[in-house]
């Protein structure tokens, strides 16, 4: 009990608790707006390898850090339009698209690592994003300023989506894209727009893991932080702010099982810790998900004329 109230006490914890929470805030906003549009996004996961690859490898190559972050996005973009183009304007399962995009940028970004550097051993190295400094928040003082960028995101999108008409037009086609092209919206239009932004925060995801939580791009670096991030919306029964609690809550459970680990010694495997924030999460889904309200039209393909 002592050594868990050690952990809650500690600074560094909670630092270390919002940095693993900011890859998973913009890949959980990402999903969001792509599934209040109507449309399953199972390709965040390549996406995010992606993302990584391309920020990382700009920054290689002598670009700024901001404009690596803007590759990543332009990357991520660009994987959304792909999807879009066979989800949205094609109608094809969404299921199918979506696991055909991370396996194919999965397998290019691999590939291009290999070709760039094929007798490299040990990943190259690049400087990454420094933490600010001068906030007067201690815990935001060593975090990156991409961390107050997902923050900063969580309302903007929350007012985008309640308190704008694109935003209503966002929400329109994912419930009743029917009645959304009666009144004179763009299905495909909007579909397509929130898949390719939405995508864009996905790639961002991934260049937080090469440009400031580390400085190299290595293989299995994502580790399932997309499909993480797919549960956390159901979790926030697809509002931001909720998303934003559900991404803190599974880092709380990731950083504590890593303090655990160091503080537990060999009484219990370390892949009980190791367990840890997946079984919580998985409970706190369960006990949301009942009661989520999801967007009627997820997943359905729309053609327009239809009823």
């Amino acid at each position: 009990m002592s050594a868990f109230l050690d952990i809650m006490t500690n600074a560094a914890f909670w630092v270390a608790v919002l940095r693993i929470a900011t890859p998973l805030i913009f890949g959980t906003l990402g999903v969001l707006l792509c599934e209040r549009a109507g449309v399953l996004n199972l390709g965040i996961e390549g996406m995010m390898v992606a993302g990584a690859f391309s920020g990382w490898l700009a920054v290689y190559w002598g670009a700024p850090l901001w404009l690596g972050v803007l590759t990543a996005a332009a990357v991520g973009m660009f994987l959304g339009l792909f999807h879009a183009f066979f989800t949205v304007v094609l109608a094809l399962s969404q299921h199918v698209c979506g696991l055909g995009i991370t396996l194919l940028a999965t397998a290019v970004s691999y590939y291009g690592y290999r070709v760039t550097f094929p007798k490299v051993s040990t990943p190259p190295t690049v400087t990454p994003f420094s933490a600010m400094d001068g906030l007067g928040i201690p815990i935001l003082d060593q975090q990156t300023p991409l961390t107050l960028l997902a923050l900063f995101l969580v309302p903007i999108l929350g007012y985008v989506l309640y308190r704008t008409p694109v935003g209503l037009a966002v929400r329109m086609v994912g419930e009743n894209p029917q009645a959304a092209e009666g009144q004179g919206v763009s299905v495909l239009a909007v579909r397509t727009g929130a898949i390719m932004v939405g995508s864009a925060l996905m790639g961002v995801a991934g260049s937080f893991l090469t440009l400031s939580a580390f400085n190299a791009f290595f293989f299995n670096m994502v580790n399932g932080r997309g499909w993480i991030c797919i549960a956390l919306v159901v979790f926030a029964s697809w509002r931001p702010g909720k998303a934003l609690l559900g991404a803190l809550l599974f880092a709380f459970f990731d950083a504590l099982q890593l303090r655990l680990q160091q503080t537990g010694g060999a009484v219990l495997p370390y892949q009980l810790y190791l367990m840890l924030p997946y079984v919580l999460s998985i409970v706190a889904l369960i006990l949301v998900a009942r009661k989520a309200s999801y967007p009627q039209a997820l997943m359905k393909p729309y053609r327009k004329g239809e009823r």
